[in-house]
């Protein structure tokens, strides 16, 4: 985790203030100052947050030895992350409402608890089902900590500065999943799998330990009550569309037992009820996620680009991997490392991308990051059986990079224009969109790769040019949506502060 946010500023480390005199009246401090403590209670949820992720995608690589030792298939076992994925998409759209009710504090504690449950009965698992419930509780306490780590900066956060912090945000969205399959693969080849959840417990442990010592509100609670109607609307909507989506691109491959279209048809129109059912309630401030967030032109342009930028993300960290070791021949890890450089360059570029938002507003960070996103993967339309690996490096570092410079302003430029009534509402809203655009792109790359590669078989290309032709037409895809996102990029605009920041209480 990068230390850079303890530097942001050359006054955030000042000493304290002596104490008042008797009677003396204490001026107010400056809105341009984190208060004292402010500073480690980011650093904790930051790393906090990147435990958590990180835990998302360690299934994948530990799944044979999981299959082995309980003596399930493989599409039993993809639901140890389907079903983290379909828990993420519920929890999240109430995440707005839990946290202003609950508070900084609370929440947090709420959030690595179930966590810290979640790895321990996935630790002492005897059965799959029981394994599958530890990764359930698991979700529902990862998918409080992103809305709730997003919502904290922007409260407390003064807006000049917002970028840089913001910055950081990317070592927890692009480095932990990146590291995820890395981390776990290590661990499970060494000791087994359920040593991926003994060496993440203790940690979690501490962090809700820290949380106890140092976490305090920095907002209002709000006292609303929550309606289980919207609740129930949101499990059927988000779950939906995203099992659905996931379903769609297994469908591709001739791997589910279930039709695509029902889930997703279920889920697109119960969304619909969603929408009317939140416009009704927030006339009287108690929608489970408040939609007056769209009424910002710059956060509605930004949801649009970050569902673009998901699709692609996702759609390449998924298909990539499949192509290196099914068509080029690449191990496991040969394909792990492969793919890495990318993820650690994207992860580690966010301060210096945070930085130059604050500098320089999101649209000469933004737009210059998403050509490169093109061009990336406009380079890895061009993959074939030949291709030199350092090519496919280089370009998917390219693409990371350009995602590194889409993100941090995405996410600055997004809630900056918001009501700090609405923080975690938006959060909660970007968070919700991210699921269910990685969901989409997964579905819509593997499916582009599953049929052309399938004509060109029957055309009578061998395995491995089938592959990479298929793999060409879906990064073509993804390089011809992505144009669009670049053309809304520069109508985004740097949010104008409202006046109504307050540094916490």
């Amino acid at each position: 985790m990068s230390t850079d946010i303890i530097n942001t500023s050359d006054h955030l480390n000042e000493p304290p203030a002596t104490a008042p005199a008797p009677g003396e009246e204490v001026a107010p401090a400056p809105a341009d100052k984190l208060a004292p403590g402010h500073i480690r209670v980011i650093a904790l949820l930051m790393a906090s947050a990147f435990t958590v992720i990180l835990n998302e995608t360690t299934m994948g690589v530990a799944l044979p030895l999981v299959m082995e030792d309980l003596g399930i298939t493989a599409t039993v076992g993809q639901w140890l992350t389907t079903a983290f994925l379909l828990t993420m998409a519920v929890v999240i759209p109430a995440t707005g409402f839990l946290i202003n009710r609950l508070g900084t504090r609370w929440a947090y504690l709420l959030a690595m608890a179930l966590f810290s449950a979640g790895t321990l009965i996935a630790l002492v698992s005897t059965s799959f089902g029981i394994l599958v419930t530890g990764r359930v509780v698991q979700a529902t306490g990862t998918a409080i900590m992103m809305p709730l780590l997003m919502t904290t900066i922007m409260t407390i956060v003064p807006p000049h500065l917002r970028g840089r912090i913001m910055g950081n945000i990317t070592l927890v969205i692009a480095l932990a999943p990146a590291m995820g399959p890395t981390v776990s693969g290590i661990i499970a080849d060494a000791l087994g799998w359920r040593y991926v959840f003994a060496v993440v417990l203790p940690i979690a442990i501490a962090a809700l330990v820290a949380g106890l010592l140092w976490i305090k509100d920095v907002s209002e609670k709000e006292h609303h009550r929550l309606d289980p109607l919207s609740l129930l609307l949101a499990l059927v909507a988000f779950g939906g569309v995203v099992w659905g989506l996931s379903e769609l691109g297994e469908s591709a491959r001739g791997e589910t037992a279930v039709n695509p279209w029902l889930p997703l048809g279920v889920g697109v129109l119960v969304l619909g009820v969603f929408v009317w059912r939140q416009l009704a309630r927030q006339r009287t401030d108690s929608a489970l996620l408040d939609l007056r967030t769209f009424r910002s032109r710059n956060f509605s342009l930004s949801i649009g680009i970050m569902a673009i930028a998901m699709l692609a993300m996702l759609g390449t960290m998924v298909m990539l991997p499949l192509v290196l070791q099914d068509a080029l021949g690449y191990t496991p890890t040969q394909s792990g490392l492969v793919i890495l450089p990318g993820g650690l360059a994207m992860g580690l570029s966010g301060p210096v991308v945070g930085r130059l938002y604050d500098k320089y507003g999101p649209r000469p960070v933004m737009v210059p990051g998403l050509i490169a996103v093109v061009i990336g993967t406009g380079m890895l339309s061009f993959i074939n059986p030949a291709m030199p690996w350092y090519l496919i490096v280089v370009s998917q570092l390219l693409l990371m990079l350009g995602l590194s410079c889409t993100f941090t302003p995405l996410f600055s430029a997004a809630m900056g224009e918001l009501q700090p009534h609405l923080f975690s509402h938006g959060s909660a809203t970007i968070n919700t969109v991210q699921q269910v655009a990685g969901a989409a792109g997964t579905a819509l790359f593997v499916a582009l790769l599953t049929i052309r590669s399938t004509s060109l078989a029957d055309a009578g290309a061998g395995t491995a040019e089938a592959l990479t032709g298929g793999a060409s037409l879906a990064f073509i895809v993804g390089a011809s949506v992505l144009v669009v996102a670049v053309g809304l990029a520069l109508m985004v605009k740097r949010p104008e502060s409202n006046g109504e920041f307050q540094g916490g209480h």
